[in-house]
């Protein structure tokens, strides 16, 4: 059974000291490691430039060595070879599993490279990958089970979902996909994150005042979960200290 905490490495922008920005980021990762199981790390979410997570890594993995690191790897705007050489990377600082996933466009413009996160599943699978190092692919909260053959061919060690909004959508998955870890995404309902809710079209409001309970049901049912909290620290934090799965 595992609590996950989905965080996002700085943002690199003009006019701030992004040292700065490590040295706030690495002490949050230290106090709700203190509360989770695991960290996730995202690459550049939204297609804005951030600190590498290969770089936030090797500090965590340095302050806090026993706490597992996964970490997303985005492969619309990498090449064969850089999607390797990254992965090579992460396997070498000891990160637990690699989420692939397409990745939001860039927003500096830049290509896409046209890689497939399930092509590039099979490929690193093919190289004996999977052995070193767990692989991860993502998939909707709701999908359609009969246009998503290639990344069940591709055999991921599981999936990270979309955000959940109910235990239905858990559920769903969970039975559908038996064989593999599904690790579901949970949005912590706050004010601050309502911004989030709405780019991702969920009702914070179905499950706010019953949040303890939702977590938990969805725990049952997958034995994994990844709460994610983009514009709330302080407040998933505080859940996270009085919570008990």
């Amino acid at each position: 059974m595992t609590i996950r905490y989905e965080a996002n490495p700085p943002k690199i922008l003009p006019n701030v000291d992004t040292n700065e920005s490590i040295i706030k980021f690495i002490k949050r990762i230290k106090e709700i490691s203190k509360k989770c199981d695991s960290i996730h790390l995202t690459e550049n979410v939204l297609g804005f430039q951030r600190v590498s997570p290969i770089e936030i890594g090797k500090i965590i993995r340095k302050e806090i060595p026993d706490l597992p690191i996964t970490v997303s790897l985005r492969v619309r705007d990498k090449t064969k070879e850089e999607i390797l050489e990254f992965v090579e990377k992460y396997i070498t600082e000891g990160f637990s599993g690699i989420l692939i996933l397409m990745g939001d466009p860039s927003q500096t413009g830049q290509k896409d490279s046209g890689q497939i996160p399930s092509t590039t599943m099979q490929n690193l699978r093919a190289q004996g990958i999977d052995s070193k190092i767990d692989l991860y692919l993502s998939i909707s909260n709701k999908p359609d089970f009969t246009k998503i053959v290639k990344k069940i061919q591709a055999k991921p060690k599981g999936f990270m979902t979309q955000v959940v909004q109910n235990t239905e959508q858990a559920q769903n998955l969970s039975d559908n996909l038996k064989g593999f870890l599904i690790i579901p995404i949970i949005l912590f309902p706050s004010e601050k994150n309502e911004k989030s809710a709405k780019f991702l079209n969920l009702d914070l409001a179905s499950y706010s005042q019953t949040f303890d309970e939702f977590v938990k049901r969805v725990h049952e049912i997958t034995g994994d979960v990844l709460l994610t909290s983009p514009n709330d620290f302080n407040g998933l934090n505080k859940f996270l200290e009085k919570q008990v799965i």
